[in-house]
């Protein structure tokens, strides 16, 4: 029985954590117990053990008055992601080049274009591969640690890059202009691949994150 309410506890998990990455429960959002059971067909035992790991995550918040609600999406939390992006992902575009595998990862990522312009119309998992497509960039350091801060920040990532193409930044021009990196990146022309990399994923997707509504 034991083993079987720990299985059902990470089910619960899973769902309600995707939920919250896809905006189905967007930032704000107040949850109940009795609404996760309900949703999930599941006993109180295994939602309340799935409500705590989020909340360890911090991805569920209580109030003083012992109200849920999923984390909201502050001004700062943006800032902070895109600075973490553009710091690491910087240092790793000019790696590429400057330990001349640019050619090498043009195709690494291109890989990851790919699922992006399959997944053009489906907001989410877009974002999961774009999100890949930036974890693929990183992977030139070969640091567990980095790897490690970009994963504990996922949801993070996801849920503000969703914003970001709600409030204007879009899907068929983003893509295309990754395809144009990714030939300046075969050609070694790094200074045109790096400007398309942070015009559109540094300065278009923050921008736009901070400017629009959060309560979509």
């Amino acid at each position: 029985m034991a083993e079987k309410n720990i299985s059902l506890a990470n089910r619960a998990y899973t769902i309600i954590k995707e939920n919250i990455m896809n905006l189905t429960y967007p930032p704000g959002m107040t949850l109940t117990e009795a609404k996760l059971t309900k949703e999930l067909g599941m006993s109180r035992s295994p939602v309340r053990s799935a409500i705590q790991m989020l909340q360890n995550e911090g991805l569920i918040v209580s109030d003083y008055y012992k109200s849920m609600m999923v984390k909201e999406i502050t001004d700062e939390d943006i800032t902070e992601i895109y600075q973490i992006r553009e710091l690491f992902e910087g240092a790793a575009f000019e790696l590429i080049f400057t330990s001349g595998r640019y050619e090498e990862y043009s195709y690494r990522i291109e890989e990851k274009v790919v699922r992006m312009c399959a997944a053009a119309g489906d907001l989410y998992n877009w974002e999961l591969a774009d999100a890949a497509m930036h974890r693929e960039i990183i992977s030139i350091f070969e640091n567990e640690r980095i790897n490690r801060i970009y994963e504990n920040n996922l949801t993070e990532l996801v849920r503000i890059g969703q914003y970001s193409i709600k409030n204007g930044m879009a899907i068929p021009k983003t893509n295309d202009n990754l395809k144009k990196m990714i030939q300046y990146m075969r050609k070694g022309n790094y200074e045109k691949a790096f400007a398309i990399l942070k015009a559109d994923h540094f300065g278009t997707g923050k921008s736009t994150a901070l400017n629009g509504p959060r309560n979509i």
